[in-house]
């Protein structure tokens, strides 16, 4: 295991790379990204990156702006920011000698993100696993109710504070959302980047979730091109019941893959 930072504008991102099992000289990479509030080293993350591994992907985990040990500040933190994060993680990943076919893999906020990206960088990546992904932050954004939080959407404040000032276990510690996060995610057309990807993409979701419905799964299953759909029943935003059921669906994804084969 490789541990580092990956410069983005001046940006620190800290990042995991791991290789499978007897150090291939070539192999497919996947991204593995955590959600809002989130880091690498939650359960579902080194899940996940575990379960590709054992499959003959390497894996880079990474931490986006204002989470975990990377650089800036959760209060300044917007989706715009984690996509220009993410393209030079893409493109530093697309630099090692290495990389056969590049994946990206996202849970929850993470999972937006990889949407978002794969409708910027769809020669790029080859496939791309959104889990539970938070689609329904647009929508909150243009509401003005997320997590507990009022607003007014059309004239949004600068601060808005949580009612807790912590959302996940063992996650980012937090008292507010910058106004710009709602402001950019207002904005943000969830259809137009999944018209704009045409490759494979595995979408996990438990039905039982509180935090993102599973409906956004299915609705992006219907919209995209070449998707399947893995629902776990009962299981919640976390995969605290059946994370076995999500670490297959993403093995079985894998080695369906053309590159794989």
């Amino acid at each position: 295991m490789q541990e580092f930072f990956i410069n983005s504008d001046g940006i620190e991102i800290h990042a995991k790379l791991e290789m499978p099992k007897g150090e291939p000289k070539s192999c497919p990479l996947c991204i593995v990204q955590h959600g809002l509030t989130g880091h690498m080293e939650e359960n579902h993350i080194v899940a996940v990156a575990a379960a590709l591994r054992e499959v003959g992907v390497a894996t880079l985990r990474v931490e986006m702006y204002g989470h975990g040990k990377s650089g800036g500040s959760f209060g300044k933190h917007t989706l715009l920011k984690w996509i220009n994060n993410m393209l030079d993680v893409v493109d530093y990943a697309k630099g090692l000698d290495f990389v056969t076919e590049l994946y990206l893999c996202g849970h929850s906020q993470g999972g937006l993100l990889a949407m978002l990206v794969a409708a910027l960088r769809k020669d790029d990546l080859a496939a791309i696993m959104p889990l539970s992904p938070a689609v329904v932050i647009v929508d909150a954004a243009r509401e003005g109710a997320m997590f507990g939080m009022h607003f007014d959407p059309t004239h949004i404040p600068d601060r808005i504070y949580m009612e807790s000032p912590k959302l996940a276990e063992d996650g980012t510690q937090a008292s507010y959302f910058c106004g710009d996060y709602f402001r950019i995610a207002q904005h943000i057309h969830v259809d137009e980047a999944i018209a704009a990807y045409h490759g494979p993409v595995l979408l996990v979701h438990g039905t039982a979730d509180a935090a993102v419905p599973v409906r956004y799964s299915i609705e992006a299953s219907e919209a995209y091109e070449n998707a399947r759909l893995v629902l776990l029943e009962g299981d919640d935003h976390g995969y605290h019941r059946h994370l076995d059921q999500a670490c297959e669906a993403v093995r079985q994804f894998v080695t369906s893959l053309p590159g794989k084969r």
